[in-house]
C-alpha cells in the first residue's frame, strides 16, 4: 500500500512540474508571435520630412530616376520598373519595365509594375506620392543634389535592402576617395563663379547645386553664395554681367544643358561681344572651364568623387599626373 501511495504522489508531482513547464513555454510562444507581428522591417526619414515605416523587405521596387539604379544595386537592391535614360542606364536595368521619362513619369505604367515600394525623386515627381499612397503603395522621396544628399540616399537604400553594412562601406569609400583628392591639391581659397548655360540663356549656380556642392568640398568660395535664388529653382540665381564683374572671380566654371559644342560657341560669342568680360581675371588668365554634363547636369550619385576630381584636375592638372 505504501508503494502505491508513493507512486501516486510521484505521478502527481510530475504532472505539476509538466504543467509549470508548459505554461511559460506557451506564454513565450505567444509573446514571440506578438513581437513578430508588430515588428517593422525599416523606419525611414525621407526628403519630404516624412517618417515611412516598411513592414517587410520590398520585393518589387520602382524608381523614378535612373540615378537611383546604381546606388540601389550597390547595396543589394533590384527594380521591376525604371524611367528611360540615354546616359545613366546600367546593363542590369536595360530590360526592366519603363515607366516613362524622368520628367513625365506615367502613373499607369508604375501601377502596372505592381510595386510594393516606389522611390521618388524630390523636385521632379513628388506629385505622384498622393496617388501611390491612395493605391496602398509605399513611397520614399529622396534628394541627391549635394554630396550629403547622396550619402543619406545610400543609407536609405541600404535600409530598404536590409544591407546597412554595405551602405556604410560605400559611404566610407566615397569619403576616403574625396579626402585623397583634396590632399593632392594646394589649399588655396579660390573665388569661383559657376554659370549654367542653356538655349534660354545664363543663370548662376548657388551652393546647393551640384557644382556648388563640389566647389565647397574643395574649399573654394562660390562668389554667388547668399544671392537670392530664382523663384522656381532654389539652387540658381539670375545672371548679371555687372554683378559678375563686381564679384571678380578668379575661376569660372560652366555647366550646361544641350549640345556642348553649341554651348561653347555661344559662350565665346557672348564674351567677344562685351568688353566687360575681358576685365575678369578668370578670362584674362584663361580659367574658364566647361564641366561634363554626365557629372554636373544630373547628379553624379555615387560618382561624386569623380566630380570632385574632375573639377580639381581642371584647376590643378599637374597634381594628377
Amino acid at each position: 500500500m505504501k508503494r502505491i501511495i508513493l507512486g501516486f504522489l510521484i505521478g502527481c508531482m510530475l504532472l505539476v512540474f509538466a504543467g509549470c513547464g508548459g505554461a511559460p513555454q506557451g506564454a513565450s510562444s505567444s509573446s514571440s508571435s506578438s513581437a513578430s507581428s508588430s515588428a517593422t522591417f525599416a523606419t525611414i526619414d525621407d526628403a519630404m520630412g516624412r517618417t515611412v515605416t516598411i513592414d517587410k523587405k520590398p520585393e518589387r521596387i520602382v524608381v523614378t530616376s535612373a540615378s537611383f539604379l546604381e546606388p540601389l544595386h550597390e547595396v543589394g537592391g533590384d527594380v521591376v520598373g525604371r524611367p528611360d535614360s540615354k546616359t545613366q542606364m546600367p546593363d542590369y536595368a536595360k530590360d526592366k519595365a519603363s515607366v516613362g521619362k524622368v520628367y513625365q513619369i506615367d502613373l499607369e505604367k508604375v501601377l502596372a509594375c505592381e510595386p510594393d515600394l516606389v522611390i521618388v525623386n524630390k523636385g521632379m515627381n513628388e506629385k505622384l506620392v498622393g496617388s501611390l499612397e491612395e493605391s496602398g503603395i509605399k513611397t520614399i522621396v529622396v534628394d541627391m543634389k549635394s554630396y550629403d544628399d547622396v550619402k543619406n540616399m545610400v543609407r536609405i537604400f541600404s535600409q530598404v535592402t536590409g544591407e546597412t553594412v554595405k551602405g556604410d562601406e560605400l559611404v566610407k569609400s566615397m569619403d576616403d576617395k574625396i579626402a585623397a583628392i583634396t590632399k593632392k591639391i594646394p589649399q588655396d581659397k579660390h573665388r569661383v563663379a559657376i554659370l549654367h548655360s542653356t538655349n534660354q540663356g545664363l543663370t548662376v549656380q548657388l551652393d546647393g547645386s551640384i557644382a556648388g556642392s563640389v566647389t565647397k568640398m574643395l574649399g573654394w568660395e562660390n562668389v554667388a553664395s547668399g544671392e537670392t535664388p530664382l523663384e522656381k529653382n532654389p539652387d540658381a540665381a539670375p545672371y548679371s554681367l555687372e554683378t559678375l564683374v563686381q564679384q571678380n572671380p578668379e575661376i569660372i566654371f560652366v555647366t550646361s544643358m544641350g549640345k556642348l559644342d553649341e554651348i561653347k560657341a555661344s559662350m565665346e560669342q557672348t564674351i567677344a561681344d562685351n568688353p566687360a568680360w575681358q576685365t575678369l581675371p578668370a578670362i584674362q588668365q584663361g580659367k574658364l572651364y566647361y564641366l561634363p554634363q554626365d557629372l554636373f547636369l544630373l547628379s553624379p550619385g555615387i560618382h561624386y568623387p569623380e566630380a570632385v576630381e574632375t573639377m580639381a584636375k581642371l584647376v590643378y592638372p599637374e597634381a594628377f599626373k
